[in-house]
């Protein structure tokens, strides 16, 4: 039921309020008492809200309701609220059609594989712990936790007062962001800041092709940097000063870099760049490599060493502050390193870029034809990661094959340092993957 970010899919087939309804009699049955819940601008989000309260409060637990706001920002609520657990129901960036539900910690992280299957569990047995007539829970809306949040972020970022932002909210609910930004001193100008879950300003997900308007604002204009979020904000990548789109490795090479010192890790999922690992290198810090998904890279912050996580798409995780991906915060931490370093433009531009090869084989038999090439790869290779897919590490660059967690393909990734490295371990991991699937 639960995929790496909640249950997402379709209103009406996957997201039903049925469905939501036994998800907060699961919470509830599982023994929290009290639970936070938010949501995006998706207006399917007001049926699939009341059928989870409906849920959590029949089983005799309470509901905090703070609303249509950030992810980041309902997250933080559940441990100002002292609550047990929280729920966002929001689709993130996937496109108008879709919603989901997200469920966290008391500590404000998103649920492990363990408790999601818990809960998974609990629906599947209709396993549900109903309250007396008079044990049912009660429902308070509270409507101050974006307020908590700037305030947090103007507490936890020292912000410069002569810097230009655009931001591009994306229709999304990541007001928060422009709202912090000009607390703190900077000129913002707004993109897509009307609230509404159609995305009618573009996509969702802050991608280059789906941010050009973006980018073109901020090159026709005097600003020092461009902020995208997606739908629930929970995701920021960069515009530089000269308009172009940032790539997700490189943004986190920047934040990795000025996050860890001589001894320190750095959590990044198993597809990312050579980029990052030799940027933290310069500085005597190492990555540790999780799956893919922002929750594996929260539950590898935990670890005492591990000052920082972050994804390519644009989760960004600092555990001292939260272990929920919070783009507000995000976007006020390259704000204030653009401003300590003058051009986000000379800052990208001084990583190195590495050749990078992508593909996709269509297979009905994905899992089967993986776990041969695990088995391949193991025997022929010593630095092998199964920890997704399979990851092989060489002298000249890596190599990564992993099925597709939605659709019938095997992704096959390829990087090294020069081009005839990156094009040799591609046809070895493209070599590997046709063995596997003749052997299936």
């Amino acid at each position: 039921m639960f995929g790496t970010s909640g249950v997402r899919g379709p209103v009406g087939d996957v997201l039903t309020a049925d469905l939501a309804l036994d998800i907060g009699r699961a919470l509830a049955t599982d023994g929290a008492e009290t639970v936070v819940i938010g949501r995006d601008a998706r207006d399917s989000g007001r049926m699939l809200v009341q059928a989870l309260t409906a849920g959590v409060t029949e089983c005799g637990t309470d509901v905090i309701d703070v609303g249509v706001e950030a992810t980041p920002t309902v997250a933080r609520a559940v441990i100002r609220k002292n609550a047990d657990a929280g729920v966002v129901v929001t689709a993130s960036h996937n496109p108008a059609p879709d919603n989901g539900i997200k469920l966290w910690t008391a500590a404000g992280q998103a649920f492990d594989e363990k408790r999601n299957d818990r809960i998974t569990e609990i629906v599947g047995e209709e396993a549900f712990t109903f309250a007396a007539h008079d044990a049912i829970g009660t429902a308070t809306r509270v409507d101050d936790a974006r307020a908590h949040h700037e305030r947090a972020l103007c507490e936890a970022v020292a912000l410069p007062d002569d810097l230009s932002v655009v931001v591009d909210l994306g229709n999304g609910v990541g007001r928060i962001t422009a709202d912090a930004l000009f607390a703190g001193g900077c000129d913002v100008e707004t993109l897509n800041g009307q609230r509404d879950g159609r995305f009618p300003g573009r996509p969702s997900e802050p991608t280059a092709a789906n941010c050009e308007t973006a980018c073109e604002v901020v090159a026709a204009t005097d600003a020092d940097l461009g902020v995208v979020h997606d739908g629930d904000a929970d995701r920021m990548m960069a515009i530089d000063e000269q308009g172009r789109f940032v790539p997700g490795d490189a943004l986190l090479a920047l934040f990795a870099r000025r996050e860890a010192s001589a001894g320190d890790r750095v959590a990044v999922p198993v597809d990312t760049s050579l980029l990052v690992a030799d940027a933290l290198a310069e500085v005597g810090a190492d990555v540790t490599y999780t799956p893919v998904g922002d929750a594996y890279v929260a539950a590898r912050t935990e670890e005492p060493d591990v000052v920082f996580g972050g994804e390519p798409s644009g989760a960004w995780i600092w555990p001292a502050t939260t272990r929920c991906p919070d783009g507000p915060l995000a976007a006020c931490r390259l704000a204030a390193l653009v401003a300590d370093h003058g051009s986000l433009a000379e800052l990208v531009d001084d990583l190195p870029t590495y050749p990078i090869r992508r593909d996709s084989i269509r297979t009905d038999a994905k899992a089967a034809v993986v776990e041969r090439v695990a088995e391949l790869a193991t025997d022929e290779y010593d630095d092998v990661s199964t920890l997704d897919g399979i990851r092989v590490e060489t002298d000249a660059g890596w190599f990564l094959v992993r099925a597709s967690g939605t659709e019938p393909l095997i992704r096959i990734t390829a990087e090294a340092r020069d081009e005839t490295d990156a094009d040799a371990l591609f046809e070895t991991a493209r070599d590997l993957v046709a063995r596997g699937r003749d052997a299936v």
